[in-house]
């Protein structure tokens, strides 16, 4: 039986996994992305996180097959780099990802788009076995899609999915992408930290910073969101609210255009909120379907956290 590694490098956390043959988690485990120190020290915890993973299913990272990683950014597989990842810590060149990794963990290393391999793992795995065409939309600290037709993953001409920079509104918030009134400037998660700061700053009041501080946390995860919910602070709630209703209209934007029948969703806030705010986000997008009498089913990622990280290490069997 030959082990698979795979990771998930986030926003905010880095998920690791070991698998086996038929995709059975063996060990996992879990470590805070660097906020600093840009990719080598992204890539040390990778390694770390690996490493403790695969102490975790009994074997070590050099005994492995190999380890897939899904990465944000601009991700070139065969030249094995990642560039432009701008929800990580000063990752703007390209930097080696692949064989900087394989030399410290002795196995090698393939790497794909983060929310890609997550929406492949659903199709293969999860939610999207039941439907051959979906669009997969990741609700995390940026906004990443996939989409699915007729089986198949579609890559387009290597960027298709982008549904984060789908424009919600003409001249809108800034976005981390540069440009202005992308569904991401008001839904990702990075995204709204900045628009709480920014609230705060100016007089209104949040217990997000307190928990987030309490909790030993230095950004506003998806728990540090869930629980202000929890606690009914206001502008939390409001930020969350603006974020479902442009959900709503960014995705209905793109089912009209697609025309798919499902929409699976997922990311760290997606699977944290989890089936009731898939409903409210099927409720958001009802209006601006052209088709209001044949909506797509709406469905929770099946795979949850741990989705993407599996999704990775399909892709050393696909590099084979």
């Amino acid at each position: 039986m030959a082990l698979r590694g795979g990771i998930d490098l986030g926003g905010t956390k880095i998920e690791a996994i070991v698998v086996d043959d038929w995709s059975t988690v063996l060990g996992s485990a879990r470590r805070a992305t660097p906020t600093e120190g840009g990719p080598p020290a992204v890539t040390k915890e990778l390694a770390a996180a690996l490493g403790a993973a695969a102490a975790a299913a009994g074997s070590e990272p050099g005994a492995l097959a190999g380890v897939g990683v899904g990465s944000p950014g601009q991700i070139d597989p065969g030249q094995g780099t990642v560039a432009n990842a701008g929800n990580l810590p000063d990752w703007s060149d390209p930097f080696p990802l692949a064989a900087t990794l394989a030399e410290q963990l002795g196995t090698r290393v393939v790497l794909g788009n983060d929310v890609r391999v997550a929406v492949e793992a659903e199709r293969v795995l999860g939610a999207g076995v039941r439907h051959p065409s979906f669009l997969g939309v990741w609700w995390g600290t940026g906004i990443g899609g996939g989409v699915v037709l007729d089986g198949k993953l579609w890559l387009g001409r290597g960027s298709a999915g982008e549904i984060g920079h789908v424009v919600v509104k003409l001249g809108g918030a800034r976005c981390p992408c540069g440009r202005r009134g992308c569904l991401e400037a008001y839904a990702g998660r990075g995204a709204m930290e900045r628009r709480a700061h920014k609230a705060e700053n100016d007089g209104d009041k949040t217990k997000l910073f307190e928990i987030m501080e309490k909790h030993g946390r230095t950004r506003l995860t998806s728990g540090v969101w869930a629980t202000a919910l929890e606690r009914g602070d206001k502008l939390a709630q409001s930020l969350i609210d603006e974020a479902v209703e442009a959900l709503g209209a960014g995705i209905g934007s793109v089912v009209n255009v697609l025309d798919v029948g499902a929409v699976v969703i997922g990311g760290g806030l997606g699977s944290r909120f989890g089936e009731p705010y898939v409903e409210r986000i099927a409720a958001a997008a009802a209006p601006h379907l052209f088709v209001a009498d044949r909506p797509p089913a709406f469905l929770p990622a099946e795979l949850g956290d741990q989705g993407g990280a599996i999704g990775a290490a399909l892709l050393v069997d696909d590099r084979a």
